[in-house]
């Protein structure tokens, strides 16, 4: 198999004085979805944003598309094409669809159809009909979906997402589905950090959990789905 777009070794991270995580080990190959599971507070964000460079490593090492990024700033983890969708989607809420949308772009990278905002209207049909609309006056879900569009105007290699089908109506839950699936077959790779099992299965290839920080189950996400005894210790509320 080629090599991994995304590597992390060891990961530690913490907050202060608490130690969040433990040595988290994972992998991300292009055109591939990995869901990282696991309930509330067993470290997901963390990961992410230890990953993102948002949040200062403490041991271990990250590499992105070849490159050692570990404690890098994230606007230049950004530049080398990670993109990073938050759980708090953070979008500008005074400009419009398509504003939020123009923020976002960055020039397309080598042998890639470049992201537009009508590319991304097809993908995201709720967003084309509110392209002058502020992003002030959508639903939590426009904003999710504005949050993941934006994301994508900067042409990523590779997407961590934070939770995106938290909270959402099940027709939008749909949408965010259809648009991971376009991510994949566009070779992006992506990180999905999800507690919703249904929504895991049906977009990711692999399956890692997480617990107290730690990786305790890495697999298919048909494993997990067969793993009763997994589920049930890791996943169940």
């Amino acid at each position: 198999m080629a090599e991994p777009v995304l590597q992390v070794d060891g990961l530690k991270a913490g907050y202060g004085p608490a130690e969040v995580l433990f040595g988290v080990t994972l992998t991300l190959h292009r055109g591939e979805v990995a869901a990282l599971m696991g309930r509330n507070g067993a470290g997901k964000s963390t990961t992410m944003k230890a990953i993102m460079g948002l949040l200062a490593p403490r041991g271990g090492r990250v590499r992105f598309d070849g490159s050692d990024v570990t404690g890098m700033a994230p606007f230049r983890i950004a530049r080398l094409g990670l993109g990073y969708v938050p759980e708090d989607r953070r979008i500008f809420t005074d400009l419009t669809v398509f504003e939020n949308l123009e923020v976002g772009r960055k020039p397309a990278r080598s042998g890639r159809e470049p992201w537009t905002p009508e590319r991304l209207f097809a993908v995201f049909p709720n967003l084309s009909e509110m392209r002058g609309r502020r992003a002030s006056a959508m639903s939590g879900g426009e904003q999710q979906m504005l949050t993941i569009a934006r994301t994508l105007m900067g042409n990523p290699e590779a997407v961590l997402l934070d939770e995106p089908s938290e909270g959402l109506a099940p027709v939008i839950v749909e949408q965010m589905a259809e648009a991971v699936s376009r991510m994949k077959a566009e070779g992006i790779a992506v990180l999905l950090s999800e507690q919703n099992l249904d929504f895991a299965a049906a977009v990711a290839d692999r399956a890692y959990v997480i617990e107290r920080g730690e990786i305790r189950y890495e697999g298919t996400m048909e494993s997990l789905e067969a793993d009763d005894a997994v589920r049930e210790a890791y996943l169940t509320v």
